[in-house]
């Protein structure tokens, strides 16, 4: 009965002061780079589902990962928006630090990537017409905020961030290369449009997509090898990022074998016999510097692990760009009927999921654990 008639506690000075309390801690350090962690899971889904050889209960077991997928998003998005509603100070602080906002490339593109396994994947479960229908939502709200945010971050990091070249890292990708997701995934959705100039027009904006996002990438990559070549390695926890190098290669790759299996009945007919030969002529130089740029950053993964590099939300850097170089080679395949590539695909997915697997874990320990989220060091 005293706990029933004892006055409230009054409120705290800072409230009198007209201070706002802040609610909801646990989401403070809530930042845009927990989206990596959805794009890693939908690339699962996706680039499972174009391997040459499917096992018995593939199928169900990437939808089933799909599923998770869309749960993570719509988890994240809401817990993003409470972030913005309950620590607007912190969200502000993340779009003005250089290393953060790069980050929110990858809001874009998780939408994108769980809209194109929703169309691949996911219409085992809710049908196809269901599927399309939430691709195209989050095929357009994916590639608005991918193209925002690859003109946006580039001008904070001009007038606001000025970060010296010292600091040159990875994560500057992001944001240019989020728009080649959607070169990659529209495609996707072109058959399933009115035909005439819906569908061409589509497919065009996807190919201007395509370039816009290549040649940001090719500004940004010989900051990033001239800092490796003459600051050494980074930091141990900043060494998984090296993986995010893979993303435009793959993606690109992924996105011109996309792109002309979609052209024929669409273009005119010399054009889509271009898109064709492009995929490969692009694509096979591509893969082969991927698979050099796979060798460096493995190695000084080792490097760093021997080093006693510990886990961090950074692991999630082996999931989306290794994937991408997954649909890459699995296009190639198909383009060339070579089993090289083929296998070279299998194999490296065989890669990818092991390393979504103890990117899974490692972040469900800590955040059973209360480490997971965590201000930055």
């Amino acid at each position: 009965m005293v706990a029933l008639t004892t006055r409230p506690a009054a409120p705290p000075a800072s409230s009198l002061a007209g201070t706002p309390v802040r609610r909801l801690p646990a989401l403070r350090h809530l930042g845009p780079n927990w989206y990596a962690s959805v794009m890693g899971t939908a690339i699962v889904a996706t680039a499972g589902a174009g391997l040459p050889w499917q096992p018995p209960g593939t199928r169900t077991a990437l939808t089933v990962v799909w599923a998770l997928s869309a749960l993570l998003l719509a988890v994240l998005l809401t817990a993003r928006t409470l972030h913005w509603a309950h620590h607007r100070d912190q969200a502000r602080a993340h779009l003005l630090d250089a290393s953060m906002a790069p980050f929110y490339g990858c809001l874009a593109m998780a939408l994108l990537a769980v809209g194109g396994a929703t169309l691949v994947v996911g219409s085992d479960w809710i049908g196809v017409r269901a599927a399309v229908a939430v691709d195209l939502v989050l095929f357009t709200a994916g590639t608005v905020t991918g193209v925002l945010a690859a003109v946006l971050v580039p001008y904070l990091m001009v007038t606001r961030h000025r970060p010296p070249l010292a600091d040159a890292s990875p994560v500057w990708l992001l944001p240019v290369v989020a728009p080649m997701v959607s070169a990659a995934l529209g495609p996707l959705l072109v058959p399933h449009l009115p035909a005439g100039q819906l569908r061409q027009t589509l497919l065009y904006c996807c190919y201007g997509l395509f370039g816009l996002s290549l040649l940001g990438a090719l500004l940004m990559l010989p900051l990033v090898v001239g800092r490796l070549l003459t600051g050494g390695p980074p930091a141990l926890a900043l060494t998984p990022t090296l993986f995010l190098v893979l993303g435009p290669l793959g993606q690109s790759t992924t996105a011109v074998h996309q792109l002309a299996e979609a052209a024929p009945g669409v273009v005119p007919g010399p054009y889509a016999e271009g898109f064709a030969t492009l995929a490969v002529l692009y694509g096979v130089p591509v893969m082969g510097f991927a698979a050099l740029w796979l060798g460096l950053a493995g190695a000084l993964v080792v490097r760093a692990l021997r080093r006693g590099m510990g886990f961090s939300l950074t692991w999630w850097g082996f999931t989306f760009p290794v994937g991408t170089c997954v649909t890459g080679l699995a296009g190639l395949g198909r383009q060339t009927g070579l089993r090289l590539f083929e296998l070279a695909a299998t194999g490296l997915y065989a890669l990818l999921v092991a390393a979504w697997l103890v990117a899974c874990t490692g972040t469900v320990r800590r955040l059973v654990t209360g480490r997971l989220p965590a201000p930055p060091a």
